[in-house]
């Protein structure tokens, strides 16, 4: 299943069976990445979508050097469980 990032609706999304899943994110004014919505269909959770989502995520945001703010509790548990990128989440 392909990732794919629309930069023009601000989101990363997967075509599923009977849907999509998504993470989306808004850009701050100080030009941080604040992703604060993820969602996958009910019959596809449970199979780590959403960590592949959040992960490629992460991944564009650390490779175009921005910070990011994980107002979306998956985000956010997602960070506190990768220690890895500790640099580029801002908790403010």
């Amino acid at each position: 299943m392909e990732i794919i990032h629309d930069e023009e609706d601000t989101r990363f999304y997967m075509t599923l069976d009977g849907g999509e899943a998504e993470l989306t994110y808004t850009i701050t004014d100080n030009g941080h990445m604040d992703f604060d919505h993820t969602y996958v269909p009910e019959q596809h959770r449970g199979q780590g979508i959403a960590d592949r989502l959040v992960k490629e995520g992460l991944e564009h945001a650390r490779a175009c050097k921005c910070m990011i703010v994980p107002s979306c509790p998956v985000v956010e548990a997602y960070v506190k469980r990768h220690k890895e990128y500790d640099d580029i989440v801002n908790w403010d």
